[in-house]
């Protein structure tokens, strides 16, 4: 059992860390393609790493998910009942909210990626890239802070 729980707790921080790094290298290469937008080569890299961004959230929200509810580490109430658990879920959801509209325009970039070069160019020339890398610089700032918030919660800190 303490394999488990350590395994989940090395793969939850893992994923922070992969997560955070990709969503930093997209942040870069968005203000490469605002410079540059016929910059295949930073589009390239902006949705490898925004892939590397999408599936470490994934992976965080499952280990996340399994340590809060699972009952492996601590019950769930200990987190249902922690003002900061849901300072850092409401954190989490904001980043979530945030990363729709960047989400679903990388989606479309990849289909019109299937459909040439072109469609391609056209699909970032059409992007508000702008607002993507504010979106991106705050989504940023709120993955920073949801590590600090988690500390709190998991040293046992009440917010109310």
């Amino acid at each position: 059992m303490i394999a488990l729980r350590s395994a989940l707790s090395a793969l939850h921080v893992l994923a922070l860390a992969f997560g955070f790094s990709g969503l930093f290298l997209r942040g870069m290469r968005l203000r490469e393609l605002a410079k540059d937008r016929g910059n295949a080569a930073a589009r390239a890299s902006l949705l490898r790493a925004d892939n590397v961004w999408g599936l470490a959230a994934l992976l965080w929200i499952v280990t996340g998910l399994v340590r809060a509810f699972a009952g492996l580490e601590k019950q769930p109430d200990f987190y249902l009942r922690n003002g900061f658990f849901w300072v850092k879920m409401g954190l989490f959801g904001l980043v979530f909210a945030l990363e729709i509209r960047p989400m679903v325009a990388f989606i479309r970039w990849r289909i019109a990626k299937g459909r040439g070069a072109d469609a391609a160019a056209a699909a970032v020339a059409a992007a508000p890239l702008a607002v993507f890398v504010r979106l991106n610089d705050a989504e940023t700032v709120l993955v920073l802070v949801i590590p600090f918030v988690a500390a709190l919660m998991a040293r046992g800190a009440w917010l109310f």
